[in-house]
């Protein structure tokens, strides 16, 4: 039976030209899309960009062109790569967009009127004063959890300078205007309510973050959380976003506009989310209960596994309509970050026309584990070409067409192995069980049965690699060559390269 699949990534910001962590990211939720695709789901694939922000604004002056250029052009290479790399998404998410800038201010608005009848106040947000030290560069202000050993704030939030500025900002934790939380039937504390979000999703098959080893990382940072989220930019100082509704003075920052791509462009949706709940059967909660978040390591804490969830339930998103967060490591260059700064950066469509989309979409998802870090070697992207496609793959293909055509003018019967060759299908059908595990999780074959994460994309790769590598091991003990020869042989020569056949199309 068909069922709906709801997969995202991270909207990339319009900034620089994509990168090699880009292309990963994106081959790695086109590839589990393409997955579901092929087991009958209906599935919905969205990517986009993210294009407003105060490092637009900045590089739109110094080159003299208007923001909205500046963008549209950045935009432009994003999407030829990924036309490159066919990754073949169903909607294109722009935070310019208008629906988008809509629905932000529909979803502030909403807030801004969810008001504490005690004060008259609203429940989530509110407006103050904040003087300190704010990075220019991060666009935040710091803390002292921010300076180094030496007392100081490091290269990598300079330049560093005080500033006083009223901002609005939403609630993170706990207050006595929130609502009431039903699970405790008292006042809401979003960070009590988040940890436990956290562990009883930890133990279903419903996972609020994958691999499981980031949800302890994710709970540690919970429980550190101190202080709330400033939401909004001076207009003055930044004219580049969308204003926020109910005080055309300031426009919204960063993650209320950003983070909620993922519910603007959903086939179906409504800013009122009326559509959610118990019964209700529309379009939109269709997809939206069944969502995937394909997302970097640097973006869990806390963008997408802190205030992502807490605004879902300020939007009065049940908990179990907060999506799960699939969570990708980093490529490194030597260990290190890649980063244009340290010139050690990888550009993923040159790489594309030196070698070719599939043998760069393969080397991404066959030499890193989900979850973990890697580093990128281009001699590892040749060695994997050579040995995995070209050696065993691209020489079954050539060899199985060539005898095909050779001995049989292209014309196959549907026959199997007899006798000894009957281990074959069993070794086959073994390799397609391992990759259903690694793809969605189960029960491993090993002796401790211990179950397995979804998504382990690089092990499922290895199991179609393996049937290639067996089927190359079929035809050197059958000798399709010395068959051909023997008129007696003409019934399992037609079972050994039908079985070669239906080994490629496995």
């Amino acid at each position: 039976m068909s069922k709906p699949f709801f997969i995202t990534t991270a909207i990339d910001y319009t900034n620089g030209a994509p990168h090699i962590g880009h292309a990963y990211e994106k081959v790695l939720a086109d590839v589990i899309a393409r997955y579901r695709r092929m087991k009958g789901d209906e599935v919905f694939f969205l990517t986009g960009v993210d294009q407003h922000g105060q490092k637009v604004q900045q590089s739109a002056e110094k080159q003299g062109v208007a923001p909205q250029q500046f963008v549209d052009d950045i935009t432009k290479k994003f999407v030829a790569l990924w036309d490159k790399l066919d990754v073949r998404y169903d909607r294109w998410a722009a935070t310019t967009n208008v629906d988008h800038k809509k629905n932000v201010r529909d979803n502030l608005q909403k807030l801004w009127d969810d008001k504490d009848p005690a004060t008259g106040e609203s429940r989530w947000l509110y407006k103050k004063k904040q003087r300190g030290f704010y990075s220019v560069r991060q666009e935040q202000f710091l803390t002292d959890k921010e300076r180094n050993e030496q007392g100081e704030f490091g290269s990598e939030w300079q330049p560093v300078e005080e500033r006083e500025e009223e901002n609005y900002y939403f609630r993170l934790t706990k207050h006595k205007s929130l609502p009431i939380d039903p699970a405790t039937n008292d006042p809401l504390d979003p960070k009590g309510w988040l940890l436990r979000l956290i562990e009883s999703r930890s133990r279903e098959n419903h996972p609020l973050v994958v691999p499981d080893f980031r949800v302890s990382e994710l709970r540690n940072a919970v429980e550190k959380l101190e202080g709330d989220l400033c939401i909004s930019r001076p207009k003055s100082r930044l004219a580049w976003g969308i204003p926020i509704p109910f005080d055309e003075e300031f426009v919204t920052y960063v993650w209320f506009d950003a983070l909620v791509n993922y519910i603007t462009f959903v086939p179906g949706h409504n800013p009122s989310h009326s559509e959610l709940g118990a019964g209700q059967e529309t379009e939109f909660a269709k997809w939206w209960g069944a969502a995937l978040h394909v997302i970097g390591k640097d973006i869990l804490i806390p963008a997408h596994g802190v205030y992502w969830p807490i605004m879902l339930k300020a939007f009065e998103y049940a908990d179990e309509e907060i999506p799960t967060l699939l969570v990708h490591g980093w490529w490194n260059i030597a260990g290190a970050k890649m980063s244009k700064s340290l010139g050690n950066s990888v550009d993923p469509d040159a790489l594309a026309d030196k070698y070719g989309a599939e043998t760069l979409r393969y080397y991404l998802m066959s030499d890193i584990a989900i979850g973990r870090d890697s580093d990128f070697s281009e001699e590892r992207l040749i060695m994997r070409y050579n040995t995995d496609l070209a050696n065993s793959l691209g020489n079954l293909l050539n060899r199985s067409l060539s005898m095909a055509q050779k001995y049989r003018e292209g014309k196959l019967k549907r026959l199997f192995p007899v006798g000894t060759n009957m281990s074959y299908i069993a070794e086959v059908q073994a390799a397609v069980d391992f990759y259903h595990t690694y793809m969605d999780g189960g029960v491993s074959a090993n002796e401790q049965a211990s179950r397995l994460e979804p998504f382990q994309i690089n092990w499922a790769g290895q199991t179609s690699i393996s049937i290639a590598v067996k089927a190359n091991q079929l035809v050197d003990i059958e000798k399709p060559w010395s068959l051909a020869k023997d008129p007696t042989q003409a019934e399992r020569l037609d079972a050994v390269l039908y079985t070669l056949a239906e080994s490629l199309r496995i």
